[in-house]
């Protein structure tokens, strides 16, 4: 299975009603191995802040998490590898695993509503 298999399968996939409105995977260094077409563009020095909260646990916190132009006020994950940020309705997590960032970013309309 390739990356863009992963996000578009198992990413972007609804899951009991909800859904993510982008998602990527992300190496450590800013290189894109996949991303959904609603991803937004990102800034290498975003993903260095985020590698460095990685690392310092906290760093984001008194500046925010900025990701593709947007401040998110980070809020609980788990040091060194989870971050979570949040932005009024919606949000991003960013997941670090040994060799790429999994982020999923959600927004106010993630819902999927029945057509019933």
């Amino acid at each position: 299975m390739s990356w863009q298999a992963y996000v578009d399968d198992h990413l972007m996939c609804e899951i009991e009603g909800n859904y993510l409105s982008a998602a990527a995977i992300i190496g450590h260094d800013g290189s894109v191995w996949a991303q959904s077409s609603s991803f937004p563009q990102f800034k290498p020095e975003e993903i260095a802040a985020i590698m460095t909260d990685f690392a310092a646990p906290g760093s984001l916190a008194p500046t925010g998490l900025h990701f593709g132009g947007t401040k998110y006020m980070v809020i609980q994950g788990e040091p060194g590898a989870v971050i979570r940020g949040k932005k009024g309705p919606g949000g991003v997590t960013v997941k670090k695993t040994n060799q790429a960032l999994i982020i999923g970013i959600y927004g106010e309309l993630c819902l999927l509503v029945s057509a019933t």
